[in-house]
């Protein structure tokens, strides 16, 4: 399960999909309809919140108008607690931190997926110094969230 810390935009049309789907996951785990993935290490920035569901919603929210605006159709009635219309994260935004470290490491792991995967769409972020981050997200000063689980180099 990959909960992108990194705005929708930069995903190819696999990785969106998937973010679709992991997404809809955390949030089954989340209202406690799966026994499953219930100690995934990326839903800790989520139970940290006052309201999981609510987080999770505006996440998936981010998700799903990404979609839209390429011309997918994600469900929208698949998220549990939507944020009010015309507010991708219905007050959400920029909420939850995520820190510089993070950031940077899941720009570098998702060039590389993009390298191997969908090269057109690598070369078009190629050049971006100051990736931005998922509606939900502020961006603070830190290294790499301690639930992160970096593979090897």
């Amino acid at each position: 399960m990959r909960l992108w810390s990194l705005h929708p935009r930069y995903l190819d049309r696999p990785g969106l999909t998937a973010a679709w789907r992991e997404s809809l996951l955390a949030q089954a785990v989340l209202a406690g309809r799966t026994r499953g993935y219930t100690r995934h290490p990326q839903l800790e920035r989520f139970r940290a919140c006052e309201d999981p569901l609510v987080a999770i919603g505006a996440f998936l929210s981010g998700v799903q108008q990404e979609a839209s605006e390429r011309g997918y159709r994600f469900d929208v009635t698949r998220i549990d607690r939507p944020p009010d219309p015309g507010m991708p994260t219905a007050g959400w935004a920029g909420s939850v931190p995520v820190a510089t470290g993070q950031v940077g490491y899941e720009w570098e792991h998702l060039m590389a997926k993009l390298a191997r995967r969908s090269p057109e769409v690598g070369a078009r972020w190629a050049t971006t110094t100051n990736a931005q981050v998922h509606p939900l997200f502020v961006v603070v000063p830190g290294p790499v969230a301690s639930w992160e689980r970096p593979g090897p180099s």
